[in-house]
């Protein structure tokens, strides 16, 4: 009986600090119970307080780290993360052109410290070659507002109405995260083609440790898709397990900034 953990990849910016980024989505892939391979799109020397410099990988270099892994591994379900330019944008398209399985796009575009880590071209890329690729958009507010051109939602109402129409953009579904909105109540919405799927309430919890929340977020749900949950399924395990590493996010004291969540909270404190 073959008990392989199935392979999740990454394809992602590295963070030196290691609370988000390819470095966090390892992480989570590995606690939520999949083997994790990755791609590397750029270098950010970054910790808890900022990013002080970037290097986008060459285009051609991320194409040919791509090839490799899916030539070999048998990869399960693919998690998109910080791809920084147009040109990277359409080398990952062009990679995962002959992939089945599901693929989460998390539009990675500002950094907890408030650093761009999408570049203003790169958006019209994103929205023309990747999000017609999406098995999930996961978008935070001011991500699904900066997609449409529009100033962010502040109602459920106006949520609900932003996720349907990020989905005539072209992915099979939009998890509009509320981890920006007022209140003390955080509200995620899955949205499919025939409207809301799931509702995810959880407390705001009082700590600054949140680096790396929606990376940690998007490759848990890409974890579960791989292991085989529905999309549904997947998002509520996964809010679930974020939801957990958030909570313990201070017992790590990493750092003086914004210090990552606690990814393997499950299995030590």
């Amino acid at each position: 009986m073959n008990t392989a953990p199935p392979i999740t990849l990454t394809i992602a910016g590295s963070d030196s600090g290691g609370g988000a980024g390819v470095q966090a989505d390892i992480k989570a892939m590995s606690a939520n119970g999949t083997y994790a391979a990755s791609v590397i799109t750029a270098v950010t020397a970054q910790n808890t307080c900022a990013v002080t410099h970037l290097h986008a990988i060459p285009a051609d270099i991320v194409a040919a780290q791509i090839a490799a892994v899916l030539s070999d591994l048998d990869v399960r379900a693919i998690k998109l993360g910080m791809l920084f330019s147009a040109p990277i944008i359409d080398a990952v398209a062009q990679g995962l052109a002959g992939f089945t399985g599901p693929i989460v796009l998390d539009p990675v575009m500002i950094a907890k410290s408030g650093d761009t880590l999408l570049q203003d071209a790169a958006v019209a890329a994103m929205t023309r070659a990747l999000l017609p690729r999406a098995t999930l958009l996961t978008p935070n507010l001011p991500e699904a507002a900066r997609l449409l051109d529009t100033a962010p939602a502040t109602t459920k109402v106006e949520v609900i109405a932003q996720g349907m129409r990020l989905l005539d953009l072209g992915p099979q579904a939009v998890l509009m995260k509320g981890g920006h909105a007022e209140g003390a109540v955080c509200t995620d919405i899955l949205i499919g083609p025939d409207g809301v799927m799931a509702t995810l309430n959880a407390p705001r919890v009082a700590t600054r440790n949140t680096h790396g929340t929606g990376c940690t977020y998007s490759a848990a749900i890409t974890a579960q898709l791989a292991l085989g949950l529905d999309l549904p399924a997947a998002v509520t395990t996964a809010h679930r397990y974020l939801q957990g590493a958030i909570k313990a996010a201070d017992q790590l004291n990493v750092g003086a900034g914004h210090g990552p969540v606690h990814h393997f909270h499950a299995v030590w404190a």
